[in-house]
């Protein structure tokens, strides 16, 4: 018989950070993260998402053995956001769900629910793990290969399971892929090099040795440009220093573009050499040897394929052929940094929401196709 309870112990703990290692070892495309890093999301010293959130974690038993978890996790940030943009009052999540089979998922969705009953949400939306910032979404297609750093990978059952269960699609939020070792098709050449002649506008990468200060300038961008966004919940300061310490070690200066426009910093992009390559070997342990041949990595990181997970412009600039040319300078300054220094190859975009038609249009420009889906969905408790 399986039973479920609430994580209460350092030994609970590890039992709900080590399952799926255990549940995805036979997977090719699961790429093991470091157990510290899984460890840390869940702690509620050191995440700063706990500075405005509650959350349960329940495991599910059987025979002795560990065979289900799954978080539930009321962020009151997304229950201030008006509701027509997905989050909004009475709106609790779960995440970081993983089940032998559907009895124990069945099982472990109700704990969840009823623990967001009990903090009075009226709807469950989900998964989302943690925050709608991390790994946001099931993935429903794309199963056939390795996701990308900070992107998830997820058992191909759980998509019936989860519309078993009652819930429906709320969205759908994917990534593109494409090939950046060769140039952009005329059109996009064109507009960067009118864009290189107009004295308004200004490309630069970021000044690492002035970190904060430039994470600063891409936060407020990225609050006013994500601010209309279905399932927004503002970055906090704390939650920005705690992405910036864990990002530093892979955040390259030639790899992040801030744009400006008469002197101002209007634009950004974020793209990231796929950390999940150097991971896949380690399989989850930085001992005895994995912190050493990651530090050798770091120094000079050759990969195969680029992550692009943050854009932005201004929301005054949005749908206006500013916003694209800036999105396309940006886009191939990179890629000229990432083929020429990084080796490169392959590019991917993304998370883009489904109804996003300005990013999804400048992702299809430059000859990109969809390559992952994943699905966010809800139900009403």
């Amino acid at each position: 018989m399986t039973s479920i309870r609430p994580v209460r112990t350092k030994a609970d703990t590890r039992a709900f950070v080590d399952l799926p290692y255990r549940l995805y070892a036979a997977d090719p495309n699961w790429i093991p993260p470091l157990k510290s890093e899984a460890a840390g999301l869940i702690d509620r010293k050191k995440n700063p998402f706990f500075g405005h959130a509650d959350m349960a974690l329940f495991l599910a038993e059987r025979d002795g053995r560990v065979v289900g978890r799954i978080s539930a996790h009321v962020d009151h940030l997304a229950v201030t956001q008006p509701a027509e943009q997905g989050m909004g009052p009475g709106t609790g999540n779960w995440g970081l769900m993983e089940a032998e089979d559907e009895a124990t998922f069945r099982l472990l969705i109700a704990a969840a629910e009823a623990w967001l009953k009990d903090q009075g949400m009226t709807r469950s939306l989900g998964p989302i793990s943690l925050s709608i910032w991390e790994e946001p979404g099931l993935l429903v297609k794309g199963h056939d290969h390795a996701p990308t750093v900070m992107m998830g990978h997820h058992d191909a059952r759980y998509e019936a399971w989860v519309t078993a269960a009652g819930y429906q699609p709320a969205k759908s939020l994917y990534t593109y892929e494409l090939k950046i070792d060769q140039p952009f098709p005329p059109l996009i050449e064109r507009i960067v090099q009118a864009g290189e002649k107009n004295s308004k506008i200004r490309i630069r990468p970021v000044d690492k040795s002035r970190f904060d200060e430039e994470a600063a300038i891409i936060l407020h961008i990225l609050n006013d440009a994500w601010s209309s966004n279905w399932g927004f919940v503002p970055f906090t300061d704390e939650e920005v220093a705690y992405a910036g310490k864990q990002l530093k070690p892979i955040v390259f200066n030639d790899l992040i573009m801030i744009g400006e426009l008469e002197g101002e910093p209007v634009a950004f992009m974020m793209t990231l050499p796929d950390m999940n390559e150097a991971l896949r070997p380690l399989k989850g342990s930085l001992f005895p040897f994995g912190w050493a041949k990651l530090l050798w990595w770091l120094r000079a990181p050759k990969v195969r394929t680029m992550r692009v997970p943050l854009m932005g412009v201004v929301k005054r600039l949005q749908a206006s052929r500013m916003a694209s040319q800036l999105a396309f300078m940006m886009i191939e300054y990179i890629r000229r940094s990432a083929t020429t220094k990084y080796g490169a190859t392959r590019g991917e975009i993304g998370w883009i929401l489904d109804d996003n038609k300005g990013m999804r249009g400048i992702a299809e420009a430059i000859e990109s196709r969809v390559n992952r889906e994943y699905v966010i969905y809800d139900k009403q408790l």
